[in-house]
């Protein structure tokens, strides 16, 4: 009876240590975190996707060719007040359609590596160094002059504040003219693209030049009806102008937006490398 007594127990203990090892083995299990899930493929870089020095996200292309865009907005204001002659007709430019044409190759640039979208920002940026420099340029006619410049070159002074003081119209035609061409060049560039892929050098070029040809032709008559008109007859100024642009977005416009693709895709591979 001892015996089956100490039987019992020990059997008792037995399904005792099993029924424990049995919880504590459940409990491990329901503890036990389940394997995580694989993290979804991060995908490949897009071919742009360099950074800038200073660690924004933007491809480096990008970066340099939005610097180049606000100097040349200014730039092309001021330039804008000086007529030249193309010789040898008697017909006239101003000369800020040379920093402009400049703005439209970048803009196409933009659109034709980053996307319309990408390219319609900075052109709507492009206000900003545009307007502050009108501001700065107010500021600075208000300020009094230095009492040497009065005394020593008082007409530098005139001068300055003469070609300064009579662009106001320059500074209004400007952005009116600005907004609408550029915006027109992007639409009209990113709509001849179609939707095809693989597009060849010589596509690339025929676009930019027809997309740029019929932009600034636009470009022209805002800009020189608002800046011009009942100060001076415009006709051959308006003809010239028309005339150049076209001209230079026929010949020269499409070679510098290839140039421009090729040395964008340089920086953004120079960076991710």
């Amino acid at each position: 009876m001892a015996g089956q007594s100490l039987r019992e127990s020990g059997g008792d203990r037995a399904r005792t240590r099993f029924s424990f090892a049995a919880v504590l083995g459940s409990t491990l299990v329901m503890d036990t975190p389940e394997p995580a899930a694989p993290a979804p493929a991060v995908p490949a870089a897009a071919p742009f996707a360099a950074t800038t020095p200073a660690g924004v996200s933007m491809p480096l292309g990008m970066f340099v060719y939005t610097l180049l865009y606000g100097g040349m907005t200014v730039l092309a204001g001021v330039l804008a007040y000086k007529q030249v002659q193309l010789w040898p007709t008697s017909l006239a430019v101003e000369s800020g359609i040379f920093p402009f044409l400049l703005l439209v190759v970048i803009s196409s640039t933009l659109s034709q590596l980053y996307g319309r979208e990408a390219a319609k920002r900075i052109v709507w940026w492009g206000f900003l160094p545009l307007g502050l420099s009108a501001l700065l340029m107010q500021l600075v006619l208000a300020l009094p002059a230095s009492s040497e410049m009065l005394a020593f070159r008082p007409d530098d002074l005139a001068a300055f504040e003469r070609v300064n003081q009579s662009t106001w119209r320059v500074w209004m035609a400007g952005p009116a003219s600005y907004i609408t061409s550029l915006l027109l060049n992007i639409w009209i560039f990113d709509r001849l693209r179609g939707s095809g892929e693989g597009e060849s050098t010589l596509g690339l070029m025929v676009r930019g030049a027809i997309a740029s040809a019929l932009s600034q032709a636009v470009d022209s008559v805002i800009f020189i009806t608002l800046a011009f008109y009942g100060e001076f007859d415009i006709t051959d100024l308006m003809i010239g102008q028309v005339l150049a642009k076209v001209f230079l977005s026929l010949v020269l416009v499409p070679f510098l937006i290839t140039f421009g693709v090729q040395a964008a895709h340089w920086l953004d591979a120079k960076k991710a490398g």
